[in-house]
């Protein structure tokens, strides 16, 4: 499947992270030496699962790599309007195209398995949307720090994650309903009133599980939707505030630190190996 990439935020004097973007997208701020949605687009480029990447609001100028096919659609002004095109781009790269990974260009430190694990739960089933959600105490022992918002179910507390698979139907249907849900994708409570309002009362005296959540929001936009549970937090920490970004920062530079470190490990031992085989068998290589 093809994977949509969102970086059309750009933020503005009011946000907390306008300091850091200098009035510039968001997806370009450096987090541990490399642009936000380089780590991204690093996952993308080692998953299995992923045949193109079309990155939304940006253009060839901005720099960025990616071992898959990279494609860029201009910023379509909205959210809904900007998953559009992405789909719409998919289609003109393979009409036969089903299913596409709505990825966030904010959530850098997700990897290559993680993306491949979504695309395998997806295709179990024919749903035409996988929505994810990872439990309070996931986020918690992976970022304790991270002081994430979670909506209070009755079973569980949770968050959203910020990669989730769609048909491609669904970017021509149901678009009113998709436009209020995506607005108010901040607020679970606003989302739960577009749902209805029977919704809402049961989500705030927290009467709602997980599952009948997930089963009134499909009747309400009529769609065969499937719930999920990461077990990977990552996918779920996305970057909205300063100490979010500093988290991020720090969390990162140690993963690079480690990696810069099993490097030169790993370069003695390729030679040992190399110097351990006999000359007849280097010959034969």
């Amino acid at each position: 499947m093809d994977a949509i990439v969102t970086a059309g935020g750009i933020p503005r004097p009011e946000d907390p992270l306008y300091a850091y973007s200098n009035g510039g997208s968001k997806s370009l701020i450096d987090v541990a030496g490399k642009p936000m949605i380089q780590w991204v687009l690093d996952a993308l480029s080692e998953a299995k699962h992923i045949k193109n990447v079309i990155v939304i609001g940006l253009s060839p100028k901005s720099g960025l790599t990616c071992k898959k096919p990279l494609h860029y659609v201009s910023n379509q002004g909205r959210m809904l309007s900007n998953i559009v095109a992405g789909v719409n781009k998919s289609l003109e790269l393979d009409k036969k195209s089903q299913y596409v990974m709505i990825v966030s260009s904010d959530i850098p430190s997700v990897k290559s398995e993680m993306v491949d694990w979504l695309a395998k739960i997806s295709m179990q089933t024919k749903d035409e949307m996988y929505y994810g959600v990872c439990l309070r105490e996931t986020m918690e022992a992976r970022f304790p720090n991270s002081k994430r918002t979670y909506t209070k179910l009755a079973d569980m507390e949770v968050c959203g994650a910020d990669m989730n698979v769609i048909h491609v139907s669904m970017a021509t249907d149901h678009l009113d309903t998709w436009e209020s849900l995506i607005g108010n994708r901040k607020n679970p409570f606003r989302q739960a009133a577009v749902i209805g309002l029977d919704t809402l009362f049961q989500l705030i005296f927290r009467k709602l599980t997980f599952e009948k959540m997930v089963v009134r929001a499909s009747e309400r936009i009529g769609i065969k939707a499937r719930g999920i549970i990461w077990k990977y937090a990552e996918a779920c920490m996305d970057v909205d505030k300063p100490h979010q970004l500093e988290l991020m920062r720090s969390d990162l530079a140690k993963e690079k630190r480690k990696a810069d470190k099993a490097k030169p490990a790993e370069s003695k031992k390729k030679a040992s190996a190399v110097k351990s085989k006999s000359p007849k068998q280097a010959k034969g290589k």
